[in-house]
């Protein structure tokens, strides 16, 4: 359903158990993002009234999803570190900008799309991988409740593209952006961080 071209390896969920807190508060930090990002989103895109009110709802749900991470944290006796550096998402966001530089706005709007859709795909992927593997019975079930979010926020952006993408192939834009995200799957997935 995710499009995805290479799995995350599965490995990656043992690197995870060996270190919770470190997972939690990254992903804490990943949830507020997403929830900046659709803030971003809105600001630049306030002409499109269904965009506003879909990113509104992502921004409102990435939020009270950061709250629950949060309570995972506090419940554990751990608590919220200072916010981590995403090298994944920067090399995304990298790629893009060399991309579609100078690009209409056509262009630019479907690149932001694309950007939250893949973040929210991969985000996905991994959520799925720790519903199912993660020895902790409570983290299996709580990231099996946000896996279906995930799957939600991904298929908005793409639509969204879609919608406003004017002129631009949108398709290709999506696969192009794939491939590549494959090539940076290479040397991330070893680190306990959601994307990394």
């Amino acid at each position: 359903m995710l499009g995805l071209k290479l799995p995350t390896d599965p490995r990656w969920v043992n690197i995870v158990e060996k270190n919770i807190e470190e997972i939690l508060t990254d992903h804490a930090y990943c949830e507020q993002k997403a929830a900046s990002n659709a803030i971003t989103i809105i600001v630049k895109h306030a002409h499109y009234p269904d965009l506003v009110q879909a990113m509104t709802e992502i921004a409102i749900e990435e939020m009270e999803h950061f709250k629950m991470v949060h309570k995972k944290i506090l419940e554990r006796g751990m608590k919220l570190g200072y916010e981590r550096k995403d090298p994944y998402v920067n090399d995304l966001a990298n790629h893009l900008r060399k991309t579609s530089s100078g690009g209409s706005k056509d262009k630019q709007f479907v690149t932001s799309m694309i950007f939250g859709a893949m973040i929210e795909a991969r985000s996905c992927e991994r959520f799925r991988i720790l519903s199912e593997e993660i020895d902790d019975a409570d983290l299996r079930e709580f990231y099996r409740s946000l896996m279906e979010s995930e799957a939600r926020h991904y298929t908005t952006f793409l639509n969204f593209a879609k919608k406003y993408g004017g002129d631009e192939d949108v398709e290709k834009s999506w696969q192009d952006f794939l491939e590549f995200e494959a090539t940076l799957m290479e040397k991330y997935g070893k680190n306990e961080t959601m994307h990394g």
